[in-house]
């Protein structure tokens, strides 16, 4: 038997609900508002889908309300831009897009008890070099996990260009819809990140904990080129290419077979 045939591709179902009892959000109990710590162009994708999908939008940046106003007017009267504080305290759930060293300088505790989708990456050309990381004694969802104090955390969206995020979503059914990983050590928490990306268009793969992310991490199997129409588009091409479909079994077998790329050998 092949090592693919021992992965399972286990998609979520949202209607299941399990645990205490708690404001989740499933088909038959959807969120109202997504908030959106990080404006740049992952951000402003998921916002696009957000509003698209019919939920409120409230995003915020390290330079304040007033410079999202030209994306505000650009979503409508769906979304509106606060401070990073007004985000955790007014949105049900949100997805953190900000650079991986700025997570660290959030207000401890500032997203306790939030599910947080995480798209952080470690780039170390933009990041500079991070001990932990390098040695991989953990993954960068880890060690993101570790900051942000009581986060109920999804390692989300991180492995997909931001150009592909609008080009690929597709309404529930389609059948040329895309799959994107999510881990998370809580699985009630990867049950409703997978709700809510079901509404923005996208099914999604367990990929397993946080211990397990660097399979869809940069210059792994996982990562952004799984989701371009031609695979052997050159890199200085990327921003441009066009995007192709991959579905949950596809990503499944890349992921059963990915192999850890130590971070010097990375390319980005």
């Amino acid at each position: 038997m092949s090592q693919a045939a021992h992965v399972q591709a286990k998609r979520f179902c949202p209607t299941a609900n399990q645990g205490p009892p708690r404001r989740t959000f499933s088909k038959g109990r959807t969120m109202q508002t997504l908030g959106i710590i990080g404006s740049g162009n992952i951000g402003s994708a998921v916002a696009r889908l957000a509003v698209a999908s019919g939920l409120n939008v409230i995003l915020a940046n390290s330079r304040g309300p007033e410079s999202l106003h030209g994306l505000v007017e650009e979503l409508g009267p769906l979304a509106e831009a606060g401070t990073v504080e007004e985000v955790a305290n007014d949105a049900d759930a949100i997805v953190l897009s900000i650079p991986l060293l700025a997570v660290k300088e959030l207000p401890a505790g500032l997203l306790r008890d939030k599910l947080v989708l995480d798209t952080s990456n470690y780039y170390p050309f933009r990041d500079g070099r991070i001990a932990e990381l390098d040695s991989e004694v953990m993954t960068t969802s880890e060690l993101v996990h570790e900051w942000l104090i009581g986060a109920r955390q999804v390692k989300a969206f991180n492995n997909i260009l931001a150009h592909h995020i609008p080009l690929l979503a597709r309404r529930n059914g389609a059948t040329d819809r895309s799959a994107l990983p999510i881990a998370s050590d809580d699985v009630d928490a990867k049950r409703e990140a997978a709700a809510i990306m079901d509404r923005l268009g996208f099914d999604t793969l367990d990929a397993g904990t946080l211990a397990d992310s660097w399979k869809f991490e940069p210059e792994s199997a996982g990562y952004t080129r799984i989701y371009l129409a031609d695979p052997s588009t050159p890199d200085d091409q990327l921003l441009s290419s066009e995007a192709g479909p991959t579905s949950a079994d596809q990503l499944n077998v890349a992921l059963a077979f990915a192999t850890r790329v130590k971070v010097a050998d990375r390319l980005f």
